[in-house]
């Protein structure tokens, strides 16, 4: 459970917010949005530094919205725009960004993709319309302000979900945004395991 209390403070809510922070910063002075968030789209280098990677359908933000309807991976698509509310306008925002995140999150925290038992993307794009959104389990010691902003990041109704400035007001960043996190030092604490791992797992001997 450190390990996964670790990895959410160093991704997502290091000094910097770094993620946030990113997708912010297209938004507001390029006028870009991702559209592919997810967790094999963020990379972290030895020094702690996270970047944004993949924007090969990217998109212009026209008055705030996107106005094609470049595909993404189904797995972290919002629920807007599998099915826009007007289909001959089929504009969105930053906040599919937002639902995207929120579920990369999930799967960080977890371990696990939240659809993970769906056959196909057509079965994971049809829970994602008509179930509730994921969330992180109840039995799992996760803070009440983790819990509360991955919730905020999944909220269905995109009307009712915040963009990237409120998020960066939410106490859970707010909490993180001065902390003494060591992002160098946890990377290489984890190469060093994944090190071992791969070392016993090339082991002719078995146990």
């Amino acid at each position: 459970m450190e390990a996964m209390l670790s990895l959410k403070a160093v991704v997502f809510v290091s000094p910097d917010m770094q993620t946030v922070k990113a997708l912010h910063y297209l938004k507001e002075v390029h006028g870009v949005i991702h559209r592919d968030v997810k967790p094999s789209n963020i990379l972290l280098d030895e020094k702690g530094n996270v970047k944004l990677c993949d924007f090969g359908i990217s998109g212009r933000l026209v008055d705030s919205k996107a106005r094609t309807r470049s595909a993404g991976c189904a797995a972290y698509m919002a629920p807007e725009r599998i099915d826009p509310p007007d289909p001959k306008k089929p504009d969105y925002d930053i906040r599919a960004d937002v639902w995207s995140l929120g579920i990369t999150l999930v799967e960080l925290a977890t371990g696990m993709f939240p659809y993970k038992d769906c056959k196909n993307d057509f079965e994971v794009l049809a829970r994602v319309l008509e179930n509730e959104p994921p969330s992180l389990p109840a039995d799992q010691n996760f803070s009440p302000d983790f819990r509360n902003f991955i919730n905020c990041c999944l909220t269905k109704n995109y009307k009712n979900r915040p963009k990237y400035r409120k998020l960066l007001e939410h106490p859970f960043m707010k909490k993180y945004e001065t902390a003494n996190v060591n992002v160098a030092e946890w990377f290489a604490q984890a190469m060093k395991l994944c090190e071992v791992a791969l070392s016993c797992s090339d082991s002719p001997i078995r146990r």
